[in-house]
């Protein structure tokens, strides 16, 4: 597979490509199912909202993302499944006896969905219904979804020149466009020409229409590699991804930059470690 770089402990992961790859892994297979259970091991970040038996009979009619949300559709109300810095789901036919790091074990007529989190920064949360409070207060203040067709150059730039703060700070808060994480802000960042310090409302519109660019680029590509596995992802069906073999400047610092040869660069943003060509990327 070739040279395998060592990234920085402050990754937040999975990101947006991790949880479209994870979706795409066990949506098919679940829908459908009926709930014959639902098993909570150890307290997440937020409490699940509901008594768990009370979902058994349920049945999940489809699984859809929103930012780094995963959406299970119920016939009445829906989880919320968010996989922290460390999370990963596996759905499988049965399900070894649980262990210390997995917290949530859904059991359908069709398999049985595990929720394995180290860190128990993830969370599973039911809610009677999308609009109600319940989901609002986690998916109220998403930004616009990159890769659904809805994200748009002059809403983009419109947004961007309300902002002060730099640009990475920006993509990285989620407000304007949702699920654009640490790795791939660096890649979407470099792709463009943008140095990562650069304030949002300095950026002129043909800069955001290349960063636009950049970003559904970045992002369609690392969900076709599967997303990004740097220590805890895999997939639902236990598959790694393959995007961090390319990237081009995230956990780089000092390799040679693909495009003029300088170093690569890193520095800290708000307590997250950006990486950056001083050549390549303009201020």
């Amino acid at each position: 597979m070739g040279w395998i770089p060592t990234f920085p402990p402050d990754k937040c992961m999975p990101e947006l490509p991790e949880v479209e790859v994870t979706r795409r892994s066990f949506a098919d297979r679940i829908a459908s199912a009926k709930i014959m259970a639902l098993h909570m091991g150890k307290p997440l970040r937020w409490p699940l909202g509901t008594d768990p038996q009370s979902l058994v009979g349920k049945q999940v009619w489809g699984v859809r993302r929103r930012g780094k949300y995963l959406l299970l559709d119920l016939d009445q109300g829906l989880l919320l499944v968010h996989l922290g810095m460390s999370g990963s789901l596996n759905f499988a036919p049965s399900q070894a006896a649980a262990g210390p790091h997995d917290h949530m074990d859904l059991v359908t007529d069709r398999g049985v969905l595990r929720l394995h989190d180290p860190r128990r920064f993830g969370a599973v949360v039911w809610a009677p219904s999308e609009d109600s409070p319940e989901a609002q207060k986690l998916l109220g203040r998403l930004g616009v979804e990159p890769l659904n067709g809805q994200f748009n150059v002059l809403s983009f730039w419109q947004a961007l020149k309300k902002r002060q703060s730099a640009i990475k700070q920006v993509l990285l808060a989620g407000d304007v466009v949702v699920g654009v994480g640490n790795i791939y802000a660096s890649e979407a960042l470099f792709m463009a020409g943008i140095r990562p310090t650069t304030r949002a409302a300095r950026l002129s519109k043909l800069r955001v229409a290349r960063l636009h660019a950049a970003i559904v680029q970045v992002l369609t590509r690392a969900v076709e590699q599967g997303g990004s596995s740097l220590r805890d992802f895999v997939s639902a069906e236990g598959r790694t991804g393959y995007f961090q073999l390319e990237a081009a400047v995230y956990g780089r610092e000092g390799e040679p930059c693909r495009v003029c040869g300088g170093p690569i660069k890193s520095m800290l943003q708000g307590q997250r470690t950006t990486f950056y060509c001083p050549k390549c990327q303009k201020p």
